[in-house]
């Protein structure tokens, strides 16, 4: 995005738009109490929590945040390594789609300080890596399906030998034509899984009875994660036929798995370590892998340290993005706009392989009602085949792509009945008597939703500043306002039931400290910072006495990706797990070896306290430990956690697959110049739903990082394809996140308070990765706005994601063309 005007020099519109809201302030006197945005945004800032060094619930800084700040936290290229270390380059095919016809790479092996040079003739076990579902070889075997796909890796003395000696190979392809259409995929069934299909009451019979129908089709771009730290590992061989790997990954024991199975040796023979990321967002959930298998094959051929990091270029082409989808909706309505059923349809744009699109699809079926209910609904998803490279997990997980389908419907609804969107959202939300989803799962906390709204509307001023911006709007003829209030409702628990299990070891020592692992992985968003938190609340002692240690699958085995907004949620319970019983073993030592009660014992500021009044005894942690060592009391234990209640059954398309729901609203107001589709995000107003929350400071950078990236991927976040399937936005030249420049410069973000988890999360806390993403379609959704204006408010013109400029003007040239044929001058400033 560009903004229109800098902030220090109001524009006429800008203040057009002030005089505006005075003067229906005025007009309004007593309508909404409250004494203004930015009277309370003042006041926010006084009552932010400030930053301590206590348990789970407080406001304590990121674990790591000094040593981000100062440089000292180490990522993979940080990692001290051998002087003979090599060094990895790839082979990546130029083209889409094809057949390898011939590989030659003698000059490659020829050259000097090349060591090695590996291709899938090479690799002693297993050749597909595909995460869930085959249709991943390691390396390409004759058939080849994107543009990038790994053809061969060189290993060099230095990174620079290593991508030179690439040039020196021999490659003969017999090019084919390449499938870049998922929707003429769809329509050839070429799907790299099955169509799956949800569905409640006879939707047919709710469109023929209903008193409109409203049909449409969108399509919603991808995204690129461009975390700051790239695909990067390095593989350490071991004296026996194993390796240690280092790597940049969300999914250590997956990758465990894979390493093992390429190099056909046991799981066990295979370590792998994670202590951060610099940044993840589902893009090292699988894709992780791959670079680390490569570099384990050459470390176990050679007997030395390797070392693969994707340069920037090469990342975005080889690694898959945020799935595309192009959605179609026909639904029908009664005369107040209310939702009575009919069907979506949702095509995900899957790459060329399965990877993990099965349970993104599904994801995005089940976020296709949002926060509403459908009424009698069919919801198809299908998974497209095509020829660019695989998509994969990103934040949110198909959900956004989701709930973009049914907010797209409400706004078109909106405009035909001739009501605000904002009437139409409330009237649809769940409610009693229409608590049921399409996929049969009850949406519990109903009130929860309908307040947190009626509380954003109120604080937000949202009635005031709406006629405000139609006044404004009726007086401006080329600066148009827009404004939207867009909800969200997540469902928070991986779709796979198997995955919803977390492990975590604990370590006491005889000096008072602690050390916790656990089956996560610390990519930026505290979650390390939070489970030493609930260790500290748990034994009742300073936060500066627990210390986290690096995820390895020697400590913690079998663990789950950290994805699904779940991190917290499943290692926080398995880390409490084991306070509990290292606190229960140590209450039965301490009441026979002080002669203490047992009943009513508890650990109490760094100390264990027994009885009441006078007869109170209080005996420090580190005496109590000492003396339990001594008395040969195990100071280690293992906690473990399996997420209850939830199910689904995928032949009937019914279920629980969440074991509860995240809410959030977001009010976003944007100023538009339709003459050159140029816009800026003028203010956001956030109220966002966490339960009890964990960390408030973390979980509060969490809903703005997480509106911040959702707003980025419908606005400026575009992929570009030429016609030969090569990505060309391969690069912070060509495609464009959001900067410093683009925040809103009110940006009113709140925790809900009052409203703790109803399920028995880790301490009625909810999770916060991924929902608050979805509260960036409020921006999509006031752009809309700002050019339903340019027709009287009569439609909602199309407008494909990502809304760039270029997008919002053509757009807004086709409202005014069918509202008003005359062309329009631009006005004078």
């Amino acid at each position: 995005m560009r903004t229109l005007t800098k902030l220090d020099a109001p524009s006429r519109a800008t203040n057009d738009l002030d005089d505006a809201t005075t003067r229906v302030r005025e007009e309004q006197q007593g309508r909404i109490k409250g004494d203004g945005p930015l009277a309370r945004q003042a006041d926010a800032r006084k009552t932010e929590p400030a930053i301590s060094h206590g348990g789970a619930g407080s406001a304590s800084a990121h674990e790591s945040a000094v040593k981000h700040v100062t440089g000292r936290a180490a990522y993979i290229d940080d990692i001290a390594a051998p002087a003979d270390t090599l060094h990895l380059a790839l082979g990546l095919s130029p083209v889409a789609h094809g057949r390898l016809t011939r590989l030659d790479l003698d000059k490659v092996r020829a050259l000097p300080d090349v060591v090695d040079v590996v291709a899938f003739a090479d690799v002693p076990g297993h050749t597909d890596i595909g995460p869930v579902f085959p249709g991943d070889p390691i390396f390409v075997e004759d058939e080849i399906s994107y543009a990038g796909q790994v053809l061969f890796a060189v290993a060099a003395e230095s990174h620079r030998a290593a991508r030179e000696a690439v040039r020196a190979a021999i490659v003969e392809i017999d090019e084919r034509p390449a499938s870049l259409d998922p929707v003429a995929a769809a329509e050839r069934s070429e799907f790299v899984r099955p169509t799956h299909v949800q569905q409640s009451g006879d939707w047919e019979r709710s469109l023929a009875t209903a008193a409109h129908v409203i049909e449409g089709e969108q399509f919603v771009g991808g995204q690129e994660h461009f975390y700051l730290e790239g695909q990067a590992c390095l593989v350490q061989p071991t004296e026996d036929e194993g390796v240690v790997v280092h790597t940049s990954n969300q999914h250590p024991s997956e990758t465990q798995k894979l390493v093992a199975e390429v190099l056909g040796i046991p799981f066990h023979a295979v370590t792998v370590e994670v202590r951060r990321m610099g940044g993840g967002f589902g893009g090292k959930e699988t894709q992780a892998s791959p670079w680390a298998c490569i570099a384990a094959l050459v470390a176990r051929r050679t007997g030395r340290t390797t070392r693969l990091r994707l340069p920037r270029a090469e990342d975005m082409r080889v690694t898959g993005k945020r799935h595309p989808f192009h959605n179609r909706y026909r639904l029908g309505i009664d005369e107040a706009g209310v939702l009575q059923g009919g069907e979506l349809t949702l095509i995900g744009d899957c790459g060329y392989s399965p990877d993990l699109s099965d349970a993104i699809v599904d994801r995005a079926m089940f976020h296709a009602d949002n926060a509403y209910s459908l009424g009698e609904a069919r919801v198809t998803g299908h998974r497209a085949r095509t020829h660019t490279a695989s998509n994969t997990a990103f934040r949110g997980f198909g959900g956004p792509q989701g709930m973009m389908v049914i907010e797209a419907a409400l706004d078109d609804i909106a405009r035909r009945i001739g009501e605000d969107p904002l009437t139409v959202r409330k009237r649809n939300l769940y409610r009693p008597g229409r608590e049921t989803t399409h996929y049969g799962q009850t949406v519990e906390q109903l009130g929860l939703l309908h307040e947190l709204i009626e509380r954003l509307e109120a604080s937000s001023d949202y009635w005031v500043r709406r006629d405000a911006i139609t006044a404004f709007n009726a007086a401006s003829p080329v600066i148009r306002k827009g404004l939207a209030l867009t909800p969200v409702k997540f469902g928070i628990s991986f779709t796979a039931k198997h995955l919803n299990q977390a492990g975590a070891l604990l370590h006491v020592y005889t000096d008072g400290s602690v050390q916790i692992n656990h089956g996560g992985t610390e990519m930026g968003q505290g979650l390390h910072t939070k489970i030493c938190q609930v260790v500290a609340r748990e034994l009742s002692l300073d936060l500066d006495t627990v210390r986290i240690t690096a995820t390895r699958t020697d400590k913690v085995p079998n663990t789950s990706p950290t994805a699904a907004s779940s991190g917290a949620d499943l290692n926080g319970m398995a880390a409490r797990d084991a306070c509990l019983k290292l606190k229960a073993r140590l209450f039965d030592f301490a009441a026979e070896e002080y002669d203490l009660d047992r009943e009513g014992m508890r650990l109490e500021a760094g100390h264990l306290v027994a009885g009441v009044g006078e007869s109170q005894r209080r005996i420090p942690w580190g005496e109590l430990l000492q003396a339990a060592y001594l008395g040969r009391v195990s100071l280690s234990e293992k906690g473990f956690y399996a997420t209850p209640l939830i199910h689904y059954d995928r032949v009937t398309g019914r279920g629980r697959p969440f074991y509860y729901f995240a809410h959030g609203a977001a009010v976003a107001e944007v100023s538009v110049d339709t003459l050159t589709g140029e816009y800026q995000v003028d203010r956001v107003d956030i109220l966002h739903d966490v339960g009890d929350s964990l960390n408030p400071a973390i979980d509060l950078g969490q809903v703005e990082g997480g509106f911040i990236q959702g707003m980025g991927w419908l606005t400026s976040e575009e992929l570009k394809w030429n016609e030969a399937g090569r990505l060309i936005s391969d690069g912070p030249a060509t495609y464009k996140i959001p900067t410093y420049g683009d925040l809103p410069p009110v940006f009113n973000v709140e925790l809900l308070q009052g409203h703790p988890n109803s399920m028995a999360s880790i301490y009625r806390s909810k999770a916060v990765g991924e929902p608050p993403f979805m509260l960036g379609i409020s921006v999509w959704s006031a752009l809309r706005d700002a050019l339903a204006s340019l027709a009287d408010y009569r439609e909602a013109p199309r407008l494909d994601t990502p809304a760039t400029p270029e997008r919002v003007l053509l757009a807004a040239e086709a409202a005014r063309s069918r509202h008003d044929p005359r062309p329009l001058e631009k006005e004078s400033t």
